[in-house]
């Protein structure tokens, strides 16, 4: 059915091209705007028809009002409207040929939902929506009765996206398009912000020297990264043990509860660096009391340089053994020395308290002591930039000493 709008010629009989031209131009000057689809008016209920209601809202012909667009499709179109009555409506469609707008009275609520969102886009509002489906991208979310999308990349949860689905979760809304029922929102924004406000919180309450318990959430080559509770703090390797560490994953691994103490902040930056030996007893204290120079001392080889090797003689604490001794021990007696092999030698020189202990595999009447070794800290320093190698009086081809890492990365 094609609605038409009328006229004061339709109501009072009158005719003729020149005042019909007259009234138009007066038409023309009076209703000189323009309505547009997804606007809001007010409007006066004028006549009901068999399939919807004609609605008068300053419009140069009447709209007209759909019953299937009434806030309830189930009423009848007396229960829904009364002639005469002023209502608010929402433009569904704008003129056709013959003038008329189509209005509806059940998108009315919808249309403030819109402008409830545009002005919580503007304040960057946190808005809590439900996840209602996980589909192809995202997520969907019910905002305000309307449907929202939320790409993949901006929600940041630990669960895999299929287990959000029924979850409330709180949301910013990053763009709106009411014309093409567009409404695209980001969790990760707001989790961001909030971590971000929660580092600035607890930066203010870290302080070197600190036991903190938290949560190891990432392992890499060179440490492993722990969760304060909104910050990550860097366990550097050579602060994980006194004892040798090969990698984080040998003595750790994700979701790990570990106690760390604070060995270093900087503030501007948010960094924080971390150390599990510090609230060790250093094995260097206790060594002195086991051990005198000329000893013997049966050990673990925990590694092979070029310069010798690193035994473990003590918990946490490693002598170096001279290549060249390795050299020549091996030639004498046809055996190869490796990694975890358990080997007999003989202190050559031990100064626990500058962490330097030497080692043979000759008595010292045989042969003479080829070097020595500070082991404190790490040892040598090798691709990974582990820390420094500390070498007291040496030969020539001693390798120079390394640059200092540790600490804040």
């Amino acid at each position: 059915m094609t609605w038409k709008g009328y006229s004061p010629y339709d109501l009072d009989g009158g005719s003729g091209t020149e005042e019909q031209a007259l009234f138009a131009r007066l038409l023309e000057e009076k209703y000189n705007y323009s309505f547009n689809r997804g606007d809001l008016v007010k409007g006066k209920v004028i006549a009901k028809e068999s399939v919807g209601a004609l609605v008068d809202i300053g419009a140069k012909t009447a709209a007209v009002l759909p019953y299937k667009e009434m806030l309830n499709r189930a009423a009848t179109p007396d229960d829904e409207v009364t002639i005469g009555r002023e209502y608010e409506f929402f433009i569904l469609k704008e003129e056709n040929e013959d003038g008329q707008l189509t209005l509806s009275r059940r998108r009315v609520a919808q249309a403030h939902n819109w402008l409830q969102l545009e002005e919580m886009m503007n304040k960057e509002t946190i808005i809590e929506c439900k996840v209602s489906a996980l589909v192809k991208g995202g997520l969907l979310v019910d905002v305000l009765g309307l449907r929202g999308f939320v790409p993949s990349s901006h929600v940041r949860n630990r669960q895999p996206l299929e287990e959000m689905v029924g979850q409330t979760l709180p949301f910013k809304i990053l763009t709106l398009d009411q014309q093409r029922n567009n409404i695209i929102l980001s969790h990760r924004k707001v989790v961001s912000e909030q971590l971000a406000e929660q580092r600035r919180d607890l930066f203010s309450q870290i302080v070197e020297g600190a036991v903190i318990e938290g949560e190891v959430v990432r392992l890499t080559d060179f440490g492993a990264f722990v969760d304060l509770g909104g910050v990550d703090g860097l366990l550097p390797l050579s602060q994980m043990s006194w004892r040798w560490v090969e990698h984080p994953s040998d003595i750790l691994k994700i979701g790990d509860k570990v106690k760390v103490e604070v060995i270093g902040v900087d503030a501007e930056r948010q960094r924080v660096s971390l150390s599990i030996k510090s609230q060790q007893n250093d094995p260097w204290h206790e060594v002195a009391s086991q051990f005198r120079q000329g000893d013997e001392a049966n050990g673990t080889v925990t590694r092979i340089k070029h310069f010798g090797a690193f035994v473990e003689i003590f918990p946490g604490v490693e002598a170096l053994l001279p290549m060249k001794d390795i050299t020549e021990y091996e030639a004498e007696n046809n055996t190869k020395i490796k990694p975890s092999d358990t080997i007999h030698t003989y202190i050559i020189k031990f100064h626990p308290e500058e962490r330097r202990i030497s080692l043979s595999l000759f008595p010292p009447r045989e042969r003479e002591p080829r070097g020595d070794y500070r082991g404190g800290e790490r040892g040598e320093r090798d691709y990974r930039d582990r820390g420094p190698v500390h070498y007291g009086p040496q030969p020539p081809t001693t390798p120079p000493v390394a640059a200092h890492h540790d600490g804040l990365e």
